[in-house]
This record gives C-alpha cells, sequence and structure tokens, in this order.
C-alpha cells in the first residue's frame, strides 16, 4: 500500500526529527542535554577514538562530563567565516602599535633570546601575536574539546543535516559545496581531535579546561593541535608547552617560522611566502608585515 512507510523509515525519520529537536535545544540550553543525548551525538567519534587507541575508559568518562556538548554555535560561524570582511587593517592603528611596542620592551628577554636562536625578528613575533589575540587579551571562549568533537561528528548524515539547518539561508554555500566541505572538515577535525587529546595528556592538562577559537585554535600563538606537536616550544622550561604562557608562545611562533623558512634578513616577498603558512590569506599576511615595519622604526 503507498501510503504506508516501511518501520525503518518510520525510525529514521522521527530520529531526525529528535535530532533537530534536539539541536535547536542545544543552541539555547548546551549544558542541559541529558547524557543519553551526548552518547548519541557523539557515538561514533567515541568509537574511532577507541578504535585508534585511546583509552576507552577515559573517553567514555571524558564525554560523560556535562561541560562537553554538541556546540553548532562554534562550528556554525566557521561555516560562514568570511576572511576578506574581516577588518585586519585596525591592527596597526596607533593605539595598538603603541600596545605592542609596550609588549617588545616588557618581553625583551625572551623576545632577543628566541630572535638570536631562530633568527626570527622580535617584531613580526608580535605582529602575529597582536592580530591573532591581541597580544593575549582575548585567546577564545569555546572548549576547544567541543568544537573538534563536534565538527568530527559531522561524518555522519544526522549531524551535517542539522548544522545545514541552523545556517541562515542568506549565508548557505550551495548544498554541494557544503556537503564536499562538511566532508572535508570532518576528516580534519578528527585528526585535529586526536592531536589535542594526545597534546593535553602529555602536558597534563584537562582537556575539558582548554578554551580556544571557534576553529579549535589555542593559546596566544592560536596554534591548532597538529602545529603544537610539532611546533611547541617549552619557552620557560616548566615542562609544559603552554601556549597560554608567553615564553612558551614566542618560541613556538619563532620554531614555526623558521620551520617554513625565516631568515635573519628575509625579503619582503619570502617573508610574505612564509607567513601564508600560518594563515592563508593575503589580507593576513600584509597587515603583518605592516605592523612589523611599523613596529621595528
Amino acid at each position: 500500500m503507498k501510503n504506508i512507510k516501511k518501520k525503518e523509515d518510520f525510525l529514521y525519520l522521527n530520529h531526525r526529527n529528535l535530532c533537530k529537536i534536539v539541536v535547536i535545544l542545544g543552541l539555547i540550553f548546551p549544558h542541559c542535554l541529558c547524557a543519553e543525548v551526548q552518547i548519541s551525538l557523539f557515538d561514533s567519534v567515541k568509537k574511532r577514538l577507541i578504535q585508534d587507541g585511546f583509552d576507552p575508559a577515559m573517553i567514555e568518562q571524558l564525554y560523560d562530563e556535562p561541560e562537553v556538548y554538541f556546540d553548532i554555535k562554534s562550528i556554525t560561524g566557521y561555516f560562514q567565516h568570511n576572511e576578506a570582511q574581516l577588518n585586519y587593517g585596525q591592527f596597526h592603528q596607533a593605539r595598538n602599535i603603541a600596545k605592542a611596542s609596550k609588549y617588545l620592551i616588557k618581553h625583551q628577554n625572551t623576545l632577543m633570546r628566541v630572535e638570536k636562536k631562530y633568527g626570527v625578528d622580535k617584531e613580526i613575533i608580535v605582529s602575529i601575536m597582536l592580530v591573532e589575540t591581541r597580544l593575549g587579551g582575548f585567546t577564545g571562549i569555546s572548549r576547544v574539546l567541543n568544537v573538534y568533537s563536534t565538527m568530527a561528528a559531522l561524518d555522519a548524515e544526522a549531524p551535517r543535516e542539522n548544522l545545514w539547518d541552523q545556517i541562515p539561508p542568506k549565508k548557505r554555500l550551495s548544498r554541494k559545496d557544503y556537503l564536499n566541505k562538511a566532508q572535508r572538515k570532518a576528516d580534519w577535525a578528527y585528526e585535529q581531535l586526536k592531536d589535542f587529546l594526545t597534546y593535553s595528556s602529555q602536558n597534563n592538562f584537562s582537556p575539558i579546561d582548554i578554551r580556544g577559537s571557534y576553529a579549535g585554535a589555542i593559546g596566544l600563538a592560536q596554534f591548532i593541535p597538529s602545529s603544537i606537536l610539532k611546533f611547541g616550544k617549552d619557552g620557560n622550561n616548566d615542562g609544559q608547552i603552554d601556549l597560554f604562557n608567553h615564553d612558551d608562545a614566542i618560541e613556538s611562533i619563532a620554531n614555526y617560522l623558521k620551520s617554513f623558512g625565516w631568515y635573519p634578513g628575509i625579503s619582503h616577498k619570502k617573508a610574505a611566502r612564509v607567513l601564508y603558512h600560518y594563515n592563508h590569506s593575503e589580507y593576513y599576511v600584509e597587515e603583518l608585515l605592516t605592523i612589523s615595519k611599523l613596529l621595528s622604526k
């Protein structure tokens, strides 16, 4: 009979409707979702982590914490992000250059040591920190664990559809582009999630407590987890790589830039090429070079 749906279809449709309701409630009361809902949202992510060698008890306990929730709000912003609309020019205004100059003086010992060790100009390091976090004034409020877990969950259909529904129609990509980006970012986020948990464990940090940008960047340097594992440095020799610590952040940035080819006396063109690795935006790169030049005067 044409009007009778299969039991499996009925259950599938109701599951999707339930997920939509859950996400809407989660946007309003993200911390109030019950444990059963959280388990279903992150079930595939948890299974993959356990299959990849993370301790099952640790993973189960971690995702059962009330602070761990499906953070649609953060990743919706990620999918709507438009680099060209950011006002980078604000950072080379007089008041910001004055703040950066004071920072150069305050942290001159670390900056001079690092400049000598890595051959990276102290002015470009401070320029990066100014643009990324206003010299540590704002490092982000999103729980990094939630950002990467939520984005990694987009590997499944229901979370992808729920995210699509939350994006204002006027700001959406085409349906095809959205699906391609969601899958690509899900794969990327899962790798970052693994690196984030590894980094937290190696440095005895609680992964729940670390906050960052809506895209999952961490600390004064705004490194993603894979960059922390590869380029992070313990600048103050306390046994931890903590990018919320100025010494660690300064040396980590220097190590990153040197690894991509920065050297003393580097030309403007080659410097731009190195900085593009830090952020794939020509607007961003030119602003860093402008700030660095002003700080060198």
